[in-house]
């Protein structure tokens, strides 16, 4: 399958065919690696989204009638066609976000995970049954599809995150709407193509390129019933507060201030490891990414020289190259934005143990590169620590103990994910207890959840009452209905005006 070339425009997909659309605004897509533009991205406008949502509003009432057992043999061919076409479709990720390949594979590998977990849609759908709840009357409960619903999602995983949305709400009977990132747009389209070949009705499944005016008119479209969204926490209460004002069911996954901590009985080697692979892996542009190592006792002087050399040592470059441990940032604009915060740590006070501002990789000089930077003596007031960096940047952290160290945890505004280090049952035990966070790892650097489990965060890293995929994803994206039946013979005739109960 072609999936794209360079110079090509990126556009819509709508009713089942690439389509320009209404805009005639552009943006450059780059590839991160050269520093080049490698396509332009056609932006979307408000009469794109009516497209696209009246192609899908058309589609909803055969699709949603179609068999649960039926539309999960659709969803098991597009399940066929994702494992055919992955590594496609993970060099498709690398050539325009910059993470390595292997990761790239890791990333289809998971939304594909999802994939087979909605093929048990038939399974997921049922409800309950209650015989003989009152004299002659059962009652019963079943799911049904939401109607047009949309996703929202950002470049740092252009494929799985999508697969968090879509495949559940499509399996469950709704049609759907995608808003990829406009950095890397077009594993979208890939994807929409492989839905296409698997059966996937015409306006089943839709894909608007843009900006913010593509966002508004989602948020604020009559006939959309939920959105989700995965992004910054700013973009994740905007999210909610304005698809919640119209009468919309959000699920808004915002920011992260990822910790480890590092207990003084850990093992070290699997500390440092884990370290080093959740702070720099996919240049540190994972909202489930290490970013504060929390270092308690006299560990931190035993593994921060350890973290230091192993950072020092990353192999970066282009994300196609086998041996490359970490690829180059998304953009320039990202660049600096994180190299800016490297500037505001030393102004701050931090120790800068490792500086990766201004990194060169040989035949990629124009490419978007920064290294592995490494600071300790961070302190909660500093702004490295309290914001979301997102990128390769890794803050030491030091408390006394394990109770200083989870009243740090605790006092962060995000609460997405966690991990602790210790060979202690009963700190593991008491660790996932008292954390505030909604996903945990202990001895698990990066504790995403299986596609069975769903994934979601607390505090101001989830906006909404629902995770995303595995069962949190099916009640999402379907609403409960409650039947209570008798029928005439079964019961005494005369008006009853007393309210209704088991008798």
């Amino acid at each position: 399958m072609q999936a794209f070339s360079d110079n090509a425009d990126v556009t819509h997909f709508i009713h089942g065919e690439p389509v320009r659309g209404s805009g005639t605004r552009t943006q450059p897509v780059f590839n991160p690696a050269t520093g080049q533009r490698a396509r332009q991205l056609v932006l979307g406008e408000a009469a794109d989204v009516d497209a696209a949502v009246a192609s899908a509003k058309a589609a909803f009432p055969k699709w949603s009638d179609t068999p649960p057992i039926r539309r999960a043999r659709v969803m098991l061919r597009f399940l066929e066609l994702m494992n055919r076409h992955r590594d496609e479709l993970a060099a498709i990720i690398t050539a325009e976000h910059g993470k390595v390949f292997s990761d790239a594979q890791g990333e289809v590998s998971r939304g594909i995970d999802i994939i087979e977990f909605a093929c048990g849609i038939p399974q997921l759908l049922k409800g309950d049954y209650t015989e003989q709840v009152s004299t002659g009357m059962d009652n019963w409960t079943v799911r049904q599809a939401l109607g047009v619903v949309a996703g929202i999602t950002p470049f740092n995983f252009p494929c799985m995150v999508p697969c968090w949305m879509f495949p559940v709400a499509i399996a469950a009977g709704n049609t759907f709407i995608l808003k990829p990132s406009e950095r890397d747009p077009s594993a979208s389209l890939f994807m929409a193509r492989l839905l296409k070949e698997a059966g996937v009705p015409d306006g089943v499944f839709n894909v608007v390129q843009g900006d913010k005016t593509v966002v508004d008119a989602i948020l604020t479209h009559p006939v959309i019933k939920a959105v989700s969204f995965v992004g910054s926490t700013p973009i994740a209460n905007y999210i909610y507060e304005t698809g919640a004002k119209h009468g919309k069911r959000v699920q808004a996954l915002g920011g992260a201030k990822n910790h480890m901590v590092v207990m003084p009985d850990a093992d070290l080697d699997q500390a440092v490891d884990a370290l080093i692979g959740a702070g720099y892996g996919s240049a540190g542009e994972r909202c489930m990414a290490i970013s504060v190592a929390v270092l308690v006792g006299d560990v931190a002087d035993k593994i921060v020289p350890r973290l230091a050399e192993r950072a020092r040592s990353l192999v970066i470059g282009n994300g196609m190259e086998a041996a490359a441990e970490m690829g180059p940032i998304v953009t320039r604009q990202a660049l600096e934005r994180i190299e800016g915060y490297i500037a505001m740590g030393v102004d701050e006070g931090a120790s800068l143990v490792v500086d990766g501002r201004g990194l060169k990789v040989t035949g990629h000089e124009d490419g978007f590169f920064t290294g592995g930077t490494l600071f300790d003596h961070v302190t909660p007031e500093m702004r490295i620590y309290k914001e979301e960096i997102f990128g390769p940047v890794l803050a030491c952290v030091r408390v006394k103990d394990f109770t200083e160290a989870v009243d740090l945890v605790n006092a962060h505004e995000f609460g997405n994910g966690v991990a602790c280090y210790t060979r202690d049952g009963h700190v593991a035990r008491e660790f996932g207890r008292r954390i505030e966070v909604g996903m945990v790892g202990i001895n698990v650097p990066i504790p995403v959840p299986m596609a069975w489990h769903g994934f979601g965060g607390w505090k101001r890293s989830l906006f909404g009452d629902t995770h995303a995929y595995g069962e949190e994803g099916v009640r999402f994206y379907t609403k409960q209905k409650s039947i209570m039946q008798r029928w005439p013979e079964s019961t005494e005739k005369g008006a009853e005006f007393a309210m209704p109960t088991s008798k």
